[in-house]
């Protein structure tokens, strides 16, 4: 019999899944996590703005505008209005830009069910405020339960059924640890998965919502560097070190650091930065390669959630007193009109520190002003 560390006990046999899911936004995304949630049949309702994607959703089984011609469950329904989405719902998932979560949040708060669990799926720090996106939900929705989905996940792949795995992240009461079977997280995880879905449990919000937020920075500077003209050696320092950032800002925040380590953290990180099917890396690679930002994406407007994220979390890092170079070097590029080539060169020649964190030392790199510039004049 398998056996879990969270209890000293057997793995429960069987949870009890939501049976009334709403997801509120009707992007790429959303509608992913809609199809997983209706995969067994469950009756799913999703809301979005546009009355041309909802319709498609409801009558023709599909999302052409975000995630093209794969079919969708005949129990996934569109809504256009707030309250028909959220009437009789049990759980819901909150699938909207960064940006507009506080708005959604408020949105939705005279038409839920006292005590209903809400999922952010959102990554991002709320500018100014420098709160989570959890965070963000609580304060609008201070009665509900309030927790996260996140993990490497593309949703075009998603609802095409390539196997993928994401973790739900809840606060587990007293009551819950003894019986985990009970969570929200759990009844959650189970809701989602299916044989091309399998979600994972966890109790840190923290950890699972920095990843997330963080790893979309890193992949903008993967991005730039590759498009640059660099290759596998620069992007995997870039995601390693990107990694024990996003471990120290989780870290001061109240995170684990094991948990950047698991699907929200690393998984999610490797996914980015590795792939133009990400907006963030995409947006990078144009970057490095020259491509003014009015002119990316083919002049499209293209939100891409870690160009303002960069902004928060740099800020937040700077009060939190968090050392996060590849970070700082990516407000450089997107925010103070910094040269591309000379903000690498000058976080390449940083001193040289160790890795494990109980060796508290740092040398002045060997590099002389002519070998920075000659560095600088290769990416420029």
């Amino acid at each position: 019999m398998k056996h879990q560390s969270f209890q000293n006990g057997p793995v429960p046999s069987a949870v009890t899944p939501f049976t009334a899911p709403t997801v509120i936004g009707a992007g790429a995304w959303g509608t992913a996590l809609a199809a997983s949630l209706a995969e067994d049949g469950t009756a799913v309702k999703i809301w979005g703005r546009s009355a041309a994607v909802v319709d498609d959703i409801t009558n023709n089984n599909r999302n052409s505008a975000f995630t093209g011609e794969a079919p969708l469950p005949p129990s996934l329904s569109g809504c256009y209005e707030m309250a028909d989405a959220l009437r009789g719902a049990d759980v819901v998932l909150l699938v909207v830009p960064s940006g507009a979560i506080r708005a959604v949040a408020r949105d939705m708060r005279p038409h839920l069910a006292p005590g209903t669990p809400i999922a952010v799926c959102a990554k991002g720090i709320e500018p100014e405020t420098g709160l989570l996106m959890t965070q963000v939900v609580e304060e609008e929705l201070s009665s509900h339960p309030v927790g996260c989905v996140s993990g490497p996940t593309f949703a075009k792949e998603t609802v095409l059924h390539h196997p993928t795995a994401a973790t739900v992240a809840f606060a587990f009461s007293p009551a819950e640890r003894l019986d985990p079977a009970r969570s929200v997280a759990a009844r959650l995880a189970v809701s989602l998965s299916s044989q091309h879905f399998r979600a994972y449990i966890s109790d840190d919000l923290v950890g699972v919502e920095i990843g997330g937020a963080v790893k979309n920075v890193i992949a903008l500077a993967c991005g730039m560097l590759t498009g640059a003209g660099f290759g596998d050696n620069t992007r995997a320092a870039l995601i390693t070190r990107g990694l024990d950032e996003m471990k120290a800002l989780a870290l001061a925040l109240g995170g684990r650091r094991e948990t950047l380590t698991g699907l929200s953290g690393l998984g999610d990180l490797t996914l980015t930065c590795n792939s133009p099917t990400s907006r963030n890396m995409s947006l990078g690679l144009q970057l490095g390669q020259g491509i003014a930002r009015e002119d990316c994406f083919e002049g499209r407007p293209v939100v891409v959630e870690g160009e303002a994220n960069t902004l928060s979390i740099t800020d937040l890092a700077r009060a939190l007193g968090i050392e996060m170079p590849i970070c700082e070097f990516v407000r450089a590029i997107l925010h103070d009109g910094a040269d591309l080539g000379q903000a690498f060169a000058a976080l390449w020649a940083r001193p040289i520190e160790a890795e494990p964190l109980a060796m508290d030392v740092a040398f002045a790199h060997p590099a002389t002003d002519q070998d920075i510039a000659t560095l600088a004049e290769r990416i420029s």
